[in-house]
């Protein structure tokens, strides 16, 4: 392929070595370096361009995070929706095939609207696909980007706040695996009542899902939950002033430190030329179909060209250059996991399962041994 559309897209070299610009390694990284992969289940096509069903989306997942646990990725999430161009609505479903398929990776929600759903319930089906994993279940619990569970199950979306500030105190008495008592406005209470099964590799890691809002960070922290943060626009960097308050948050209330997680999209591919040109007409479809819904301008090259820049939110590129990116990011928000979103609309599954692999097998031990590194302060 010759020049790309879309200029250079590396920042400043695509290499392995350290960019200059990364500040120093963040002393607050909690854990080890984790990356892991999520999806949505975009209902997609074939590289003929034929749409896929519902169902065949849904069987490609699966095969997706069998590869993903061949090549060494950590972990793979599985998202939550109620809509014809997402094929997943039922999560935990999926992540119990792929349970029964993998050996080693950890898997999870990508997020569980817990808002329009019953903690008792998650808490159960979690349980489930963690017996059946082996202890590699996990759980990130988030009030979702769209609202269509609501009207779905029944819920007022007046009640938006209300309803997953309790249902999140309910999970997290669930959570201890003794007898639950609690009451609240929006369901039922419950008097030591037992809930089953009970985990056999202890407590179910739990995270919660934010997506900009400074009280959804403090919630975090006062349940001592672990913070995962939903960087999907504009720069990554503008997240750093939520790490600091978690952090300060956690101190306040005398609780121990806990990782930080991001997940952003991106696509690998052998060059950032390849990347770049197979990724856009994909991302721009559904940005423009999601915008459409919510009133936003159409996408244009010139957003693309900001989120493919070295401090953008799309980390799309050949492996040294996503790797590169990551790492930097990770450093500046003092995170110690990185999700990729490989999937994004109608994307074929060809294109995602080399995504995957190029990320497990180069993007991953790159960034690995770029955070070994120690950096300077400039």
């Amino acid at each position: 392929m010759g020049g790309s559309a879309f200029g250079n897209i590396s920042g400043g070299g695509a290499g392995p070595g350290r960019p200059v610009d990364v500040p120093p390694a963040a002393p607050d990284r909690v854990g080890a370096v984790q990356l892991g992969l999520d999806t949505f289940g975009d209902v997609t096509e074939t590289t003929a361009g034929v749409r896929l069903t519902q169902a065949e989306s849904i069987r490609n997942v699966v095969e997706q995070a069998v590869l993903a646990d061949q090549v060494g990725v950590d972990f793979i999430g599985v998202g939550e929706h109620h809509r014809v161009d997402f094929a997943v609505s039922a999560p935990e479903v999926v992540l119990a095939a792929i349970a029964a398929r993998t050996e080693r990776i950890h898997m999870g929600s990508a997020v569980t609207v817990l808002s329009s759903d019953d903690p008792v319930r998650v808490y159960e089906r979690f349980a489930t696909v963690d017996a059946l994993s082996n202890g590699r279940a996990e759980v990130v619990l988030g009030r979702g980007s769209f609202t269509e569970s609501f009207p779905l199950f029944g819920f007022d979306l007046a009640d938006y706040e209300t309803l997953f500030e309790e249902k999140l105190e309910l999970f997290a008495e669930v959570l201890k695996e003794g007898p639950v008592s609690w009451s609240g406005t929006k369901r039922a209470p419950l008097h030591e009542q037992e809930v089953w099964p009970k985990t056999e590799h202890g407590r179910i890691p739990t995270w919660i899902g934010v997506g900009g809002s400074p009280q959804s960070v403090i919630r975090a922290a006062s349940y001592g939950f672990p913070l995962f943060l939903a960087i999907i626009g504009g720069q990554p960097a503008q997240f750093a002033p939520f790490s600091r308050l978690y952090r300060q948050a956690l101190d306040q209330f005398e609780l121990p430190q806990q990782p930080i997680a991001m997940h952003s999209p991106g696509f690998v591919a052998a060059t950032d030329d390849e990347a770049a040109e197979l990724f856009y007409p994909y991302h721009k479809d559904v940005t423009d179909r999601l915008g459409r819904e919510r009133g936003w301008p159409p996408f244009d090259e010139s957003q693309y060209r900001a989120g493919l820049s070295a401090g953008g939110s799309l980390y799309v590129g050949s492996p040294e250059t996503v790797a590169k990116k990551i790492a930097r990011n990770m450093r500046i928000l003092g995170v110690s996991r990185f999700d990729l979103r490989y999937s994004t609309g109608r994307l074929p599954h060809e294109h995602m399962m080399r995504s995957i692999e190029l990320y497990g097998t180069k993007v991953k031990p790159l960034v690995e041994e770029m955070l070994a590194e120690e950096v300077p302060a400039v």
